[in-house]
């Protein structure tokens, strides 16, 4: 699934979890450049859940896509776009997130 800078004009052809993932930034919004590097310590293209290592004051809340909650592995960014990893679910969402303080809300899209 590929996304762009707002919602495409024509959706045909669309994956429906990907139209749902547009509306739900249609209604969270996303957070501007500047408070994404004051929270996250990150640039936009590279935002990951490892950048929740920099929210200190546990400002940013973590939205999961349930179905993502079921994979054995989860990729994601390093914090730059550069790199990939891949990581076991189970680490990320229990002992990294434990880790760094926060939680996290599961989705359904």
């Amino acid at each position: 699934m590929e996304l762009y800078d707002g919602r495409p004009a024509d959706t045909a052809g669309r994956e429906e979890k990907e139209i749902k993932v547009y509306d739900l930034l249609d209604s969270l919004g996303i957070a501007p450049e500047d408070k994404m590097e004051e929270y996250l310590d990150i640039k936009p293209g590279a935002v990951s859940v490892m950048g929740l290592m920099s929210d200190h004051d546990n400002k940013v809340h973590l939205l999961v896509d349930k179905d993502v909650l079921a994979e054995e592995y989860v990729g994601c960014h390093p914090c730059v776009n550069t790199s990939s990893l891949k990581i076991l679910t189970s680490d990320v969402f229990g002992v990294y997130l434990k880790a760094v303080h926060h939680d996290y809300i599961p989705v359904e899209l």
